[in-house]
C-alpha cells in the first residue's frame, strides 16, 4: 500500500471521527446567523463558530520589550478597522517573546471598535476558505488567528492557507485578515539539500536562482504582507521585563542593584535555556508567590 493511499485513508478516518464527535456534542446555533455579541470564537471541527464566553484579554501596556512590533501591528489593525487597506501578518521568531500575546492584546484594545478574533486550530486549516466565506458580509471585522503555525514536508494544509492569502480566484472579503504566529520564518522546514539545488544565474554579479523546493517555501510566507520578527532579549532587557511583572504583582524591584531577585531571575532563565518575556513572567509569579505576606 503506497503512501498516497495511506494518506487518503487517514483523511477519511479523521473526517469520520470529526462527524461522530460533532453528533455527540450539544447542538449550538451558528454564531454567523444568531448575531451573538461574543468577542472571540473558535472554529470547531464540525464547521461551526463556537463563541468563547470569557476570552483571555490583556492590555497592550503589559507587553514589554517588543515596542517596534507592537506599533506596527497596532497601526496595521487600525487601518483594517478604519476600512483602509491593511495586510495579513506573520509574527515569527523565538518562543515566549510575545507573539501570541500581542494578538490577544489587540482584542482587548479594539473590541469596542468592532474587532473580533476567530481562533483556528492547526488541523482545521483546510477549512479556511469555508470559514472566510462564512465571515464575509458580517458587520464586524475579524482577525483569523492561527497560532504556532508550521508545516512539515508534504503537508497539504498550507495550500488552503495560500489560497486564502493570495492565490484563489475568489477574493478575500475586506472584513477579514489573517494573523499567524510561527517559530519558522517560512513556516516550512528548510533543509541543506534545498539550497544545494540553487543555480547561479550571473557569475559576475553573484545572482542565484533558488531551487523549486525553496521557492515553494518562500512563496507561502511572502503572501503575508507584514512580517514581524521577534528575538530573544538580552540580559538587561530580560531583567527589566521581570521587574515590571514583579511590580505588577506587588513586589517592587529595581534593576541594577544585584538584589536577590535579580540573581534568582538569571538562574531561572538559565535553567530554561532562554531569556524571554514568558520566562520573565513565570519567574515573577514564582518569586512573588514565595514572598511572605
Amino acid at each position: 500500500m503506497n503512501q498516497e493511499t495511506l494518506e487518503r485513508i487517514a483523511d477519511q478516518l479523521t473526517r469520520l471521527a470529526d462527524a461522530i464527535d460533532a453528533r455527540e456534542q450539544p447542538a449550538e446555533s451558528d454564531s454567523s446567523e444568531s448575531g451573538d455579541a461574543a468577542l472571540a470564537y473558535r472554529w470547531r471541527d464540525d464547521g461551526q463558530l463556537q463563541p468563547i464566553p470569557e476570552p483571555r484579554l490583556m492590555p497592550l501596556a503589559t507587553l514589554q520589550g517588543i515596542d517596534t512590533q507592537k506599533d506596527k501591528l497596532v497601526a496595521n489593525t487600525r487601518q483594517f478597522l478604519a476600512g483602509r487597506p491593511a495586510n495579513n501578518a506573520l509574527l515569527w521568531g523565538a518562543r515566549g517573546t510575545g507573539k501570541s500575546s500581542l494578538i490577544r492584546a489587540l482584542l482587548a484594545t479594539f473590541a469596542e471598535d468592532g474587532l473580533r478574533v476567530v481562533e483556528v486550530p492547526a488541523h482545521r486549516l483546510v477549512d479556511l476558505p469555508d470559514l472566510v466565506a462564512r465571515l464575509a458580509g458580517r458587520r464586524e471585522r475579524f482577525i483569523v488567528f492561527a497560532d504556532d503555525l508550521s508545516f512539515e514536508a508534504g503537508d497539504g494544509r498550507y495550500k488552503a492557507l495560500k489560497a486564502v492569502l493570495d492565490g484563489s480566484l475568489a477574493g478575500a472579503p475586506d472584513n477579514v485578515l489573517i494573523y499567524a504566529t510561527s517559530n519558522r520564518r517560512h513556516l516550512l522546514p528548510e533543509y541543506q539539500a534545498d539550497n544545494q539545488a540553487s543555480k547561479t544565474v550571473d557569475a559576475a554579479s553573484g545572482e542565484i536562482h533558488h531551487g523549486e523546493a525553496v521557492e515553494e517555501k518562500i512563496s507561502l510566507s511572502e503572501r503575508f504582507g507584514l512580517w514581524l520578527s521577534f528575538y530573544p532579549f538580552d540580559q538587561t532587557r530580560y531583567l527589566e521585563i521581570a521587574a515590571g511583572h514583579l511590580a505588577a504583582l506587588g513586589c517592587p524591584a529595581v534593576v541594577g542593584d544585584n538584589a536577590p531577585w535579580e540573581r534568582a531571575a538569571l538562574q531561572w532563565a538559565l535553567a530554561r535555556g532562554n531569556r524571554s518575556g514568558r520566562t520573565a513572567e513565570q519567574f515573577a509569579r514564582d518569586w512573588a508567590g514565595r514572598q511572605p505576606a
